[in-house]
Formats: structure tokens, C-alpha cells, sequence
């Protein structure tokens, strides 16, 4: 990758138009997730969520693992206290909240804080060597960013309690097959399957991306009908926008279409 901009552990790759990659970058520690990694990737994805030059993101730890874990040596003599005061769901939040959408490619492990994270993301690209887990328990612990929570949604009940309460790993194909990852392919096609698919996205209107991206995750909390209605007023929403107006003639004419967000 170039025209990289360094960011202590986080590498953020501007090269593809429209487009960033952000690449964790500790192999020494098989991108374990420490508090400094937490922090950098808060700031890459605060800065990306307001960049209207970006439209679709790729997260990745790189050609061999994507994050093996939290970095259970910050961990190791915390108290609850201290814990608490760490306040790490506010890095967690700025990865939640990116309005763009997130595509996560995955190689290696993906354990713990690692699954959580890759979580986050709208679509996860695993290389066939990928392995998920939530593998908390083994020491003592429970996932506590989002692997109780997010992983029964994605993958439903019976899944996620054989995952959290054995911290079994989950192969790629097999985390294909429960619904825990979008697309398995080979391990040296993960990224670039992952940037082609953000520059597909990239290609589309990103109002209506963004107005997707909201509905879907804000519908997970509500019932269905408030749900539908919440769809159907964002629906309504994309009238006004001169991409709708663009898409329509586009497809009428049989030419390809030029998005500008507006």
C-alpha cells in the first residue's frame, strides 16, 4: 500500500480513490488490542466519519492475523475500578458509529476483542486460514464489547453460547455457514476482494448507503413496525436527493450512473 498516513499502531492507506484501508499494525503482538490501538482507531474512524472524500472503509490486520485478542497484560492487575474509568466503549462507539460502511477483511485469528471488532464491521471477507472465537472464558472473563450481544444477532442463540461458554474456535467456513462472515475466499485474496468491494460500494449514491447503514442497525433495537416506519421515512428521504434523480435517468438512458452525495 501507499500514501500511507502513520498513526502510531494504525496505518490509514488513502491510494484507492475514495476509499481507506486501515490496517492495525502490531505483528509483534499479533495486533493484540491494547489501549493505544483502541485510541488510534477511535481517531481513524472519527476523522473517516466526517471525510466526505471517503465512502467506503476496509479494516484489516493484515496478510496474517487480525487481531488476536485484547492485550491481556493491561489487564492483568486491573481492578473494576479501574476498569470502569477506562472508558474504552467510547473507542468502541467510534467505530459503531461510522456512518460509512465498514468492510472488515479477516486473515488469521480474529479472537476476542479481535471477533468484536471485526463486528463492527457491515461485511467481514474471511481468508479460509480466519479463525473466530470468544475465547474470554478460558481466563476467567466474559467478551465485554459486544460479543454477548452482537454474535447472537449475527449468528442467533445456540451458536453464540457454544462460542462464548466453550471459547471454541470457529474456522472460516464454518463461521460462513452460522452467518458469522459475509464471503470465505483464499487467504491472499481477502484484502483485495475486501478493496474491491469497497470501491463497488464507493460507486454507489452515499446518501442512500448511509441511510441503509442507519436503518439496518437502528431496527435491530426496535419492534418491527417501528422499524418499517423508520425504513419507509428514509425511503421517502431519498426523494429529495439529486442521486435518485441522477440513478433514475441513468438506468432510463442505459448509461452508467454518476453519484455526488447530494
Amino acid at each position: 500500500m501507499t500514501n500511507l498516513q502513520q498513526e502510531c499502531f494504525i496505518e490509514v492507506d488513502y491510494s484507492v480513490k475514495n476509499i481507506a484501508v486501515v490496517k492495525i499494525n502490531r505483528p509483534e503482538a499479533k495486533n493484540a488490542l491494547n489501549t493505544q490501538i483502541r485510541k488510534d482507531l477511535a481517531r481513524a474512524f472519527n476523522d473517516l466519519s466526517f471525510n466526505d472524500d471517503i465512502h467506503a472503509i476496509v479494516l484489516t490486520g493484515g496478510d496474517s492475523v487480525f487481531a488476536a485478542g485484547a492485550d491481556l497484560k493491561e489487564m492483568a492487575n486491573a481492578t473494576s475500578t479501574e476498569m470502569l474509568l477506562r472508558h474504552t466503549e467510547r473507542y468502541w462507539n467510534a467505530i459503531a458509529q461510522c456512518p460509512k460502511p465498514i468492510i472488515a477483511a479477516v486473515n488469521g485469528f480474529a479472537l476476542g476483542g479481535g471477533c468484536e471488532l471485526a463486528m463492527h464491521s457491515d461485511i467481514i471477507i474471511a481468508g479460509k486460514s480466519a479463525n473466530f472465537g470468544q475465547p474470554e472464558i478460558k481466563v476467567g472473563l466474559m467478551p465485554g464489547a459486544g460479543g454477548t450481544q452482537r454474535l447472537f444477532r449475527a449468528v442467533g442463540k445456540f451458536h453464540a453460547m457454544r462460542m462464548i461458554m466453550t471459547g471454541v474456535l470457529i474456522p472460516a467456513d464454518e463461521a460462513y455457514r452460522i452467518g458469522l462472515v459475509s464471503q470465505v475466499t483464499e487467504d491472499a485474496d481477502t484484502i483485495p476482494t475486501a478493496i474491491k468491494m469497497a470501491e463497488n460500494l464507493a460507486a454507489m449514491p452515499p446518501i442512500a448507503l448511509q441511510q441503509i447503514k442507519e436503518v439496518a442497525l437502528h431496527s435491530e433495537d426496535v419492534p418491527l413496525n417501528a422499524g418499517l416506519t423508520l425504513e419507509r421515512k428514509s425511503f421517502q428521504l431519498l426523494f429529495s436527493t439529486q442521486d435518485k434523480s441522477e440513478g433514475i435517468q441513468s438506468f432510463m438512458e442505459k448509461r452508467k450512473p454518476v453519484y455526488q452525495g447530494k
